[in-house]
């Protein structure tokens, strides 16, 4: 285990030393550092409550060809809108009740994500999860934001985030991308219909999530939320990876604390750095997007890396208002990846010692 991670290190450090070579992923970093930028400018002057979060959205959707950019974002846009308008008339109801809390996010939370293992809209499947768990989760403290007002800020959010990236592909379209095409999207492919594998793993993700909430009153909404996300994220893996000698769960595990341990790891050393310096942040933004972009498009089988670590690094990073940059809310959010990972392998051991179970009592 050691050497392979040994070896892992070793394949990240020699694919950066490729950052800056000319080609196709220098573009590919060059619209993901614009798209960002864009995001986060919008974003501080709409006054949103999560800057990072558009941030992230304008890393994430933004794709090497403007059709597929267009895809993303209205699959991003749909799925958010649809979590978010679930979420609140959930969240209006269980205000202060996490019970019922943990029953809804069991139920939605499951069935989503068996929606991403075998529907065709993979994308927009994730993001109604997630936005409705984020939504009920922030509605289970009282004192928090109102669902509504919550709902409405991770609409927004996502909304300044794909328009960012919209417009940026569409620039780099007729500029850029006349020389250096990008890929054009995949066709979406649909395997509706009863998978019991599928279903086993969408109920585990389901359970997993249901706990979040009753840690409300010991730990903070924005840890559990980013805990919750990183259930979903962590889960949603291909359906033919589906089967029980599959290392996928774990190694996207593994993957996604290596990467958002070194993204935040960046960040705090550049927060430390720049004291709040608007100049210094917005380089070390563009240093961390582009080197995030860069290990996810690499020749290479831990491209996922490279997501988890723009991930972090820009949650830690970014702040809200830049007078006030701190290191304190993007490390209670990076506490909330590693409290995600525990739920979730607390969880799988539960599932693995219940399944050994089943046929001693048939």
């Amino acid at each position: 285990m050691l050497a392979d991670l040994k070896t892992l290190l070793r394949g990240l450090w020699r694919d950066l030393a490729t950052l800056l070579k000319p080609g196709p992923r220098l573009v590919d970093q060059a619209e993901a550092v614009a798209s960002v930028l864009l995001a986060i400018a919008l974003a501080q002057l709409a006054g949103t409550r999560n800057v990072g979060w558009a941030a992230f959205s304008g890393f994430m959707v933004i794709r090497s060809h403007l059709a597929a950019s267009t895809q993303r974002a209205a699959l991003r846009v749909l799925g958010t809108v649809a979590g978010a308008l679930a979420g609140y008339l959930v969240a209006v109801r269980i205000v202060g009740h996490p019970w019922w809390a943990c029953l809804a996010l069991a139920v939605v939370v499951t069935g989503t994500m068996y929606m991403v293992l075998v529907g065709r809209r993979t994308y927009a499947w994730l993001f109604t999860g997630l936005t409705f768990l984020m939504v009920v989760v922030e509605g289970v403290v009282p004192q928090a934001a109102s669902p509504a007002s919550f709902a409405l800020a991770r609409v927004e959010e996502i909304l300044i985030g794909t328009g960012a990236s919209l417009l940026v592909s569409y620039l780099s379209s007729k500029t850029l991308r006349r020389w250096v095409p990008g890929q054009p999207p995949k066709a979406a492919v649909s395997n509706f219909g009863w998978y019991p594998d599928a279903a086993w793993h969408a109920v585990q993700a389901g359970l997993a999530a249901a706990v979040i909430p009753l840690f409300a009153r010991w730990i903070a909404v924005p840890t559990l939320i980013q805990a919750g996300i990183t259930v979903m994220a962590v889960m949603a893996i291909p359906l033919a990876s589906l089967t029980p000698a599959s290392k996928v769960v774990s190694t996207r595990m593994v993957y996604r604390f290596i990467g958002c341990g070194l993204g935040a790891l960046l960040a705090i050393a550049i927060l430390l750095v720049s004291h709040h310096s608007v100049v210094l942040i917005t380089l070390g933004v563009c240093l961390g997007v582009a080197i995030g972009r860069h290990i996810e498009n690499g020749p290479h089988r831990y491209g996922y890396i490279g997501v988890q670590f723009a991930l972090a690094f820009l949650v830690v990073l970014v702040p809200d208002r830049y007078a006030s940059a701190n290191m304190e809310p993007g490390l209670e959010r990076l506490l909330g990846i590693l409290a995600g990972f525990a739920v979730l392998l607390l969880t799988q051991q539960l599932f693995r010692a219940w399944r050994l179970l089943l046929p001693r009592i048939k």
